[in-house]
């Protein structure tokens, strides 16, 4: 097994800088490339990202992107008002299928885009990035337009923590890449299996079942796997990712949802109790809070009634 990954490594790994954007831009051709932004509070950061996007790949000189989507997931802050004004089409999460409930959850979240975008390649970006980078784009874009036996592409970057080099990912470390080496190890070589900028060909995602919460990264590379193949995957270096972390808590109640999921696909029978129960030191001492573990999972795009009366239109 460790020579089939180190085979994929070699074979199914790259740098941005090994597709020049002159190259992508003469493949890319007649398919359509969607950008989409999950968003939840980001007012910060989301307007800078769609700027780059806008400036650097939807010009008449670099026509990469097609169209370019923030789906807002309910935020409190002025997030669909700077991503507007910014220049992306802002869709809200509930106006999306709103024949089926929306839950919350970032997975949900990008199973429902599917349904307002009209890319033959999807492409997801966090929208809490800072100090964004093009590259994050046409790195994971570029294999799918020049390598037709490319299916999902994951980008994989260096991840600071504050000042620290190498430190972010906690959950990945912690979780994520034992998982993935105990019962996927073909999986191995990924880099940053949970990061949330991958873009894949959409006749893939819309036949691959969606969790609908923090597990969807793992759930979506998993499901891949045995739906195309591992040589059907890749990763592309990208450099560093600088972003808003996470407090231990949340961690801690992501690593369940991913644990979940994971256990989901080893097994239909016996999973994990759905709740995680955390604790807080308060005046009188510690305070035991329980969160639900995100348990439901949306089925492939491809059975939604409304999905496929679109595509027939």
């Amino acid at each position: 097994m460790l020579e089939e990954v180190e085979r994929w490594l070699a074979r199914r790994s790259w740098s941005v800088a090994d597709r020049p954007l002159e190259r992508i831009l003469a493949a890319k051709r007649s398919t359509r490339v969607s950008v989409v932004l999950p968003a939840l509070n980001e007012e910060a950061t989301v307007g800078d990202i769609v700027a780059v996007i806008r400036r650097e790949l939807m010009s008449e000189s670099v026509p990469l992107v097609d169209e370019l989507v923030v789906i807002d997931s309910g935020s409190t802050d002025r997030t669909a008002e700077v991503a507007a004004a910014a220049g992306a089409r802002v869709v809200a999460r509930d106006a999306i299928l709103p024949r089926i409930p929306a839950v919350p959850g970032k997975g949900e979240v990008l199973w429902r885009s599917l349904m307002v975008t009209s890319g033959d390649v999807v492409c997801f970006v966090d929208a809490d990035l800072r100090d964004f980078s093009a590259d994050f784009v046409t790195g994971i874009v570029g294999p799918l337009l020049t390598d037709p036996d490319v299916d999902f592409v994951k980008a994989m970057y260096d991840r600071p923590f504050g000042d620290t080099p190498g430190q972010g990912g906690r959950v990945t470390e912690l979780v994520a890449r034992p998982l993935l080496n105990l019962h996927w190890p073909r999986l191995a070589g990924f880099v940053q299996p949970l990061g949330g900028e991958y873009a894949a060909r959409r006749s893939l995602l819309e036949r691959l079942p969606f969790p609908v919460g923090y597990g969807v990264e793992l759930g979506l590379l998993v499901d891949a796997l045995h739906t195309v193949g591992l040589d059907a995957l890749a990763q592309v270096d990208v450099g560093v990712r600088k972003h808003r972390h996470q407090d231990g808590q949340a961690l801690g109640r992501m690593a369940a949802a991913i644990y979940r999921t994971a256990q989901l696909r080893l097994s239909r029978g016996h999973l994990v109790r759905p709740w995680l129960t955390q604790f807080e030191r308060g005046e009188a001492g510690f305070t035991p809070r329980t969160y639900p573990v995100d348990t439901e999972e949306r089925p492939p795009m491809a059975e939604i009634t409304e999905y496929a009366r679109r595509r027939v239109a």
